[in-house]
């Protein structure tokens, strides 16, 4: 049987997820209980882990909530460096380390920048990769904790992933995202088409998220920092990759 992806929207514009396989389940990142609670229901799964991508409250503080709820021990998982921050966990770990959920291997990532511990995780059978405030939709987190240079390293690593992985991402914020990529790359056709789309899936009401590698290569302005008509539209020829970033990465700051 296949994985099925399932994007839960919660709280104001967050999103968890809930990877599934034979009738077993994972959630990812905890916003709120009552929307992860109603979708486990819904398709009557047994949960076995929740993996925490970084501590963030909007990330974890339904995590009480939704143990109660399940009723079921599961096996809450996160970042070791960044423990005394987050929920007690059952599983630690950091970049490198051996994971596997649903009887399939991960493989974690250390993506820090937006905070320390943040940690992405890609599981390659399925071909999905939890990226939470890191990679984003059209964008990437603030960078609060780490630099920019921790910042550019962890998004490198989750561009070098197979184009087709599909980017489970933290936010609704792709619309905006977008309009700032605009300011980027005006002439960029690929991203031109895909502020129509995400216009009109918003218009609708639907999630804009999950993405693709392949779109956020196309079109993400924080993966495109080290291309040469990006340097030039910045006026930033021969700067290094990490600058390029961080000037595009404080000019979304303050758009």
């Amino acid at each position: 049987m296949a994985f099925e992806l399932v994007t839960i929207p919660c709280l104001s514009d967050n999103y968890a997820y809930l990877l599934i396989k034979d009738g077993e389940a994972v959630v990812v990142d905890v916003p709120e209980a009552a929307p992860l609670l109603a979708a486990v229901a819904e398709r009557g799964v047994k949960v076995r882990d929740v993996i925490l991508t970084h501590h963030h409250f909007d990330h974890v503080q339904g995590l009480d909530e939704v143990k109660e709820g399940l009723g079921t021990p599961v096996r809450v998982i996160g970042c070791a460096a960044d423990a005394d921050r987050l929920p007690a966990l059952d599983l630690a770990l950091g970049e490198g380390d051996a994971l596997q959920v649903l009887g399939a291997d991960v493989q974690v990532f250390d993506v820090s920048g937006h905070t320390l511990g943040h940690l992405a995780f890609y599981v390659p059978e399925a071909g999905v990769a939890f990226t939470a405030d890191s990679l984003m939709a059209l964008g990437c987190g603030r960078v609060f904790e780490g630099t920019m240079d921790q910042m550019w390293a962890g998004l490198q690593k989750l561009a070098a992933l197979p184009g087709e992985t599909v980017i489970a991402s933290g936010h609704e914020y792709t619309e905006a995202n977008g309009r700032f990529a605009l300011t980027i790359e005006p002439e960029n056709q690929a991203l031109q088409d895909r502020m129509a789309r995400i216009r009109d899936a918003r218009a609708e009401g639907r999630p804009t998220v999950p993405s693709t590698l392949s779109e956020e290569l196309a079109t993400n302005p924080f993966l495109r920092a080290h291309l040469a008509e990006v340097k030039k539209g910045l006026n930033m020829v021969g700067n290094s990759d990490p600058d390029v970033f961080g000037e595009i990465r404080r000019r979304k700051d303050s758009f």
